[in-house]
Order: C-alpha cells, then sequence, then structure tokens
C-alpha cells in the first residue's frame, strides 16, 4: 500500500475516533484525537503538489485542537506567561523577512510606480473600511470587533509572496507592495485604527506607532543588514530561518486561542464568518480595482492578494500591547490560516490558468 494511502488511512481513524468520542461526551482525549487527525492528513498532503501548501496550515489547525481543549497548558509555564513570548517571536519572524529583502526592492518603486502606489492604496483603503463594515453589521462585542478593524488595518502578509509566485502573478510587484506597505504601517496603521477604530476601543496614536516600528521596522531593518554582511556566510542559519518563523507562527496561535477559548467559544463561528468574508471580499475587490484601471492579468493577480492578505502576526502582536489578546488578538488568530487556505486554493487555481502574454 502507498504512503499517502496510509496516512489517509490513518487520519480517517482518528477523526472517527474523535466524533464517537465527542458523542459518548467523552472529552478527555478528544483534544489528542483531533491533533492526530490534522498531523496524519498534514503528512499524507505533503505528497501532492497542490495540496502540499497546505500542510503547514493543518499543522497549525493541529496546535489549536490542543490549545482549544487544554488552554491551561499553554497561558503559563510556573511563573512564566507564555504571552510575553509572542512579541520576541514576531521580531525574529520579522527579522526573516528583512533577510529576504534587497535594496532592489525599495528600487522597484521607481521602475513600477504605477503598480506599487494602487496596490498599497487598495491595500489600505479597501481591507481597513471592509473590516469596519463586517464589524458593525456583525455588532461583536467592542474589542473583538476591533480586532476584525485592526487586521484590515495592518500591512501586507509576507505569504502574499509566495502565493504570488505560486499564481504566476508578478512577484516583483509583490515584494514591493509588500514591502512598502510595511514601511508606512507605523503611520498608517495606528491612524486607521483611531479613525475606524476608535468608536470600539481607545487607541493611543503614538504607542501603536512606537509598537510596529518596534514589532517590525527595527528587526526588518536588521535583516535587510544581515542580508549584506553575513547573508550566505552561515548556510544552516539560512535553512533554519523559516523553520523557526514557522515555529514562531505555531506557537503564537497557540498562545492567542489558549487565552481567548471562552471568548471563541461564544463568537467562533460568527467570526469565522466574518474573517472569511473579510478575506474573500479583499481578493475580489483588489482583483477587480486592478482591472478597471486595465492593469494586465499578472498584475491584477498580485495586486488582488496583496489586499486580501494581511500581517496576522502584527495585528495579533498590537492586540497583545493593547492588552486585549484574549479579544482584539482572536481575528488575527482566525485570519492565519483562513487567508492561507484561500490563498493557496486561489493560487493553485492560476497556477493551472496562466495569464495571457501581454
Amino acid at each position: 500500500m502507498k504512503r499517502p494511502a496510509i496516512l489517509y488511512g490513518l487520519s480517517a481513524v482518528f477523526l472517527i475516533v474523535y466524533l464517537i468520542m465527542t458523542l459518548l461526551h467523552q472529552g478527555r482525549w478528544c483534544g489528542w484525537l483531533l491533533l492526530w487527525f490534522f498531523i496524519f492528513l498534514a503528512m499524507a498532503f505533503r505528497y501532492h503538489p497542490l495540496l502540499k501548501g497546505l500542510s503547514f496550515t493543518l499543522v497549525i489547525m493541529a496546535v489549536v485542537s490542543l490549545a482549544m481543549y487544554y488552554p491551561q497548558y499553554f497561558k503559563t509555564i510556573g511563573d512564566f506567561k507564555l504571552s510575553t513570548l509572542i512579541i520576541p517571536l514576531l521580531q525574529l519572524i520579522m527579522f526573516g523577512m528583512g533577510t529576504e529583502l534587497s535594496l532592489k526592492d525599495f528600487a522597484n518603486v521607481v521602475r513600477m510606480p504605477k503598480g506599487i502606489i494602487v496596490g498599497v492604496v487598495c491595500h489600505y483603503m479597501i481591507m481597513p473600511l471592509v473590516g469596519f463594515t463586517l464589524a458593525s453589521l456583525f455588532n461583536f462585542p467592542n474589542e473583538i470587533a476591533a480586532g476584525i478593524i485592526l487586521v484590515g488595518c495592518c500591512p501586507s502578509g509576507l505569504a502574499s509572496n509566495v502565493m504570488c509566485y505560486l499564481a504566476k502573478g508578478n512577484l516583483a510587484l509583490s515584494v514591493s507592495v509588500t514591502t512598502i506597505s510595511t514601511m508606512l504601517a507605523p503611520f498608517l496603521t495606528p491612524l486607521l485604527m483611531r479613525l475606524l477604530g476608535g468608536s470600539f476601543v481607545v487607541i493611543d496614536f503614538w504607542s501603536m506607532a512606537w509598537d510596529i516600528t518596534k514589532i517590525v521596522i527595527i528587526p526588518v531593518a536588521a535583516g535587510l543588514a544581515f542580508h549584506y554582511l553575513v547573508r550566505g556566510k552561515f548556510k544552516w542559519l539560512d535553512k533554519a530561518m523559516p523553520l523557526v518563523s514557522m515555529a514562531g507562527i505555531a506557537l503564537i496561535l497557540v498562545v492567542i486561542t489558549a487565552a481567548g477559548r471562552d471568548n471563541l467559544l461564544q463568537v467562533g463561528i460568527l467570526l469565522l464568518i466574518a474573517t472569511i468574508l473579510h478575506n474573500v471580499l479583499g481578493y475580489v475587490l483588489g482583483y477587480w480595482s486592478a482591472r478597471l484601471l486595465q492593469f494586465h492579468e499578472r498584475d491584477c493577480r498580485t495586486i488582488a492578494l496583496e489586499v486580501g492578505m494581511q500581517n496576522a502576526g502584527l495585528a495579533s502582536g498590537l492586540a497583545l500591547a493593547m492588552g486585549k489578546l484574549a479579544t482584539a488578538g482572536l481575528a488575527p488568530a482566525i485570519f492565519g490560516p483562513v487567508m492561507n487556505i484561500s490563498g493557496s486554493s486561489l493560487a493553485s487555481w492560476w497556477h493551472n490558468h496562466p495569464p495571457k502574454s501581454s
């Protein structure tokens, strides 16, 4: 029997046992059963080119399942609060982003200014306004609603560059929009949050601007310096950074889920629906904004992904800095896995339908 078939079989067994235990109200081991269901499914997906990109998302869902069933183990270790790791982990992830950048990414602003300007403007107009609209329509508690808006006000997510490459979009444009939107975040994110989220929670503009500088700008600048000074001299470090980033993202999501478990049980389904709408509307409105401005199909795909995919990790860090991790941190925690699933699916579809040559 082929290995993928064995892995699918094992995942099915764990899922069936999980469902039986749930129906019998024997929840003691349900978290572990769900964990192994997702782990074996993730391992099976690694054997399929089109599904391979979803394997990390399944691992995230596996560890988040543990946090939902056993939150007490992911809040503290002795007197040490695990939430204090979130900011350093985000800084490490942003440092990793910086090591992948070069000065030519900033030079692209001169080479293709129209695409970058449209991408950044669409990103900072569409996602904050859609987030505000959804937060108002769904009538969430104020702090949870603020989390939805916070996700929308953050810069483009790092995953958008990978998805753009898979979708056969304009990778240079994607990297440049992500870079510029990130550099503008210390000013635009707190400004938009104050304008749109100020009616839900109190926003300290300068405090948030400094938090973003601390979490994003300084580590990215350090990573950029690393790129030019020592990158390539330590091969093991170049290979380790992506793994460290993935482990960091997993730990951040687990801690947020554990902290906000009770709130998540109350609004989980509605918040999931709102998050999916936020993400999908970002793709749709980003794509058609570019189409209306007569961009080439490659650029339309790129702008769609840049608009729809957010830096949910930064939003989580800002929620923690605001002291609202268990409420405002929930939307970012859900948005990350949702955008990875939707982004991978959209990129796979576009990969199989290449844009016509201009």
